[in-house]
């Protein structure tokens, strides 16, 4: 086979997300978390063990067993 094969993360963890234990699978990042909520796109605040997470690093913020994440969906109205 040419090329390299990507890996898939295949372990579940426990988060605590927005103050409930979530158990994710396949999840290895901030913005993994993201797209297996259906989140992409969406205009969002990301928080992990207390510190804010910014866009620019979703992609390479690792998470963890146990980590303490909240996620702010912004909603407009009028």
């Amino acid at each position: 086979m040419a090329g390299k094969l990507r890996q898939v993360v295949n372990e579940a963890m426990n988060i605590v997300l927005n103050g409930s234990t979530k158990t994710v699978d396949g999840v290895e990042t901030v913005a993994d978390l993201i797209r297996s909520l259906g989140y992409e796109g969406k205009r969002i605040a990301v928080e992990c063990n207390g510190d804010i997470v910014p866009k620019s690093q979703h992609a390479t913020a690792k998470l963890a067993e146990n980590d303490q994440v909240e996620i702010v969906v912004a909603v407009g109205g009028g």
